[in-house]
């Protein structure tokens, strides 16, 4: 099984929906030992063919985050989640595609991924129309060597810090609620204090939590901005409007998110993000078709001290730890069927599939006008019989079958006028001893005659040679061997019936 991994692109927010296109994308293409077999650049319709694509989804699309969730699965699942994550988000969450991570809740919190619907929409479709159809959708930050981050910082990490369970219980910080206590009680004011002061503690522990996990900052390259509005960085120092940005990858841990950065303020936003806790900086390297480019330029290359430093991320490296990740964004509505054709395959098997159902439609008119024709030949012979039948014999009244109604008239005329009827026993048995031959006549055993057939058994020791069968023919006889005796008829009824 091959497999192939695709860096995606982050959505630029100044490019309505209809605009969208992607460009080239650096990719690298595993046999099924894992080995790499290419790499290089292309776009979506140009990739290299696999059994799996493994689609590394920008950090800047992606917002990873922790949520609770009730016990349910399925359509139910997938109708609350915008509801939960209704207060995390500023955009309206109906109109995000909302995953989530396989692995097993802890007192029923998990993570989440919120990805714009439509952006995921096309980005899926994109690789269907190219012919791909297993496709995986991976955060980019899983690529991330999260567990790299401590042993470079000397600090432990928050899952040695803290169990599981009791980390992400610290998320919900919701007021606390003392069993017993209702409103109106005369204890209220104590238990809102206890409630207040349960609170506090929950937020402080979720503060040295957040603290005490490491954080990992990837660079990504530098951003090209479609929209001159965004070019620049007006809510920074004015005097940096026209730097470049570079695209920032975030990963606290399991979760992440992502953003473009001016250069110039690149330094104050990697401190902001760390608030104080171990901060470990790299830079992707090795990307197939150039790498990116982090310099500043001389004017500001003293604003960003820490790039310098960052720590050197092959692209290949970063890509097999992306695909060792469980977590699928293509859920719900999209998840991946590889049994469903998509447009490229029904423009492909456009032509032969109307070419077979109109060779179905001209069969199926030939058919039935072969039937029209052989119908209508049906009735003008029937009718041609009828009224050959009505002419000989007016007095007919029901026409049931022509031809043996007019054999049995026929036969009746001759009886009428005293002629013998070819299936009479004397008819029969006269053709009999002329087809004899060279059979003795005293060497019959027994004659028959029962419905017009004239059965006849020879004794045992009569020898009947082989030409008796033709003999019978020329005299206008059938004959045939049954049972030990030869059944005899006359050949011009057999032939009126």
């Amino acid at each position: 099984m091959t497999t192939l991994i695709v860096q995606l692109p982050p959505r630029d927010p100044a490019v309505p929906a209809q605009e969208w296109r992607l460009p080239a994308l650096p990719f690298m293409l595993l046999d099924k030992r894992g080995r790499t077999m290419r790499s290089g650049t292309g776009t979506v319709a140009l990739l290299p063919k696999a059994t799996l694509v493994v689609a590394l989804v920008a950090a800047r699309d992606t917002l990873l985050l922790r949520a609770k969730l009730p016990p349910v699965k399925g359509l139910k699942l997938r109708q609350i989640l915008p509801n939960v994550i209704e207060d995390q988000i500023i955009q309206d969450p109906q109109t995000c595609h909302i995953a989530v991570d396989p692995e097993p809740a802890v007192n029923g919190v998990k993570m989440l991924a919120v990805i714009d619907r439509g952006w995921f929409r096309y980005l899926t479709e994109a690789f269907a129309e190219a012919g791909h159809r297993s496709l995986r959708m991976v955060p980019l930050t899983a690529g991330l060597p999260a567990a790299d981050d401590a042993a470079l910082s000397g600090v432990p990490s928050a899952s040695a810090a803290l169990p599981d369970e009791a980390a992400l219980a610290l998320v919900d910080v919701g007021p606390a609620v003392v069993p017993g206590e209702i409103p109106g009680d005369v204890n209220a004011p104590k238990a809102a204090v206890r409630a207040e002061r349960a609170a506090a503690e929950q937020l402080a522990a979720h503060a040295a939590l957040e603290h005490a996990v490491p954080v990992v900052a990837l660079l990504l390259g530098a951003v090209v901005p479609t929209d001159p509005l965004l070019a620049g960085d007006a809510t920074f120092t004015p005097g940096h409007a026209q730097a470049p940005r570079v695209e920032l990858a975030i990963a606290r841990g399991r979760l992440g998110e992502g953003m473009a950065v001016p250069v110039g303020a690149l330094d104050a936003t990697l401190d902001a993000v760390a608030a104080g806790a171990p901060l470990t900086i790299y830079r992707l390297t090795g990307i197939p078709g150039g790498e990116p480019d982090f310099e500043p330029g001389a004017a500001n290359a003293n604003l960003m001290p820490r790039t310098h430093r960052a720590l050197p991320l092959p692209f290949e490296t970063f890509a097999r730890a992306a695909l060792t990740s469980r977590f699928d964004l293509c859920q719900f509505e999209f998840s991946s069927q590889g049994w469903r054709p998509g447009r490229r395959a029904w423009r492909q098997w456009r032509l032969p599939v109307m070419l077979l159902a109109a060779t179905a439609v001209v069969t199926m008119i030939g058919m039935n006008i072969q039937w029209l024709m052989l119908a209508h030949e049906r009735d003008a012979i029937t009718s041609q019989q009828n009224e050959t039948l009505l002419s000989a014999f007016p007095r007919t009244t029901v026409i049931l079958d022509p031809a043996s109604q007019m054999a049995h008239q026929l036969d009746q005329l001759r009886l009428a006028a005293g002629e013998l009827s070819p299936s009479d026993f004397l008819s029969l048995s006269a053709g009999l001893s002329r087809s004899l031959g060279a059979i003795p006549s005293n060497g019959i055993a027994s004659l028959g005659y029962r419905e017009r057939v004239l059965s006849v058994a020879f004794k045992p020791d009569v020898r009947v040679d082989k030409g008796f069968g033709s003999r019978l023919n020329e005299n206008g006889l059938d004959g045939h061997l049954s049972d030990g005796k030869w059944m005899i008829k006359s050949a011009t009824a057999r032939s009126n019936r």
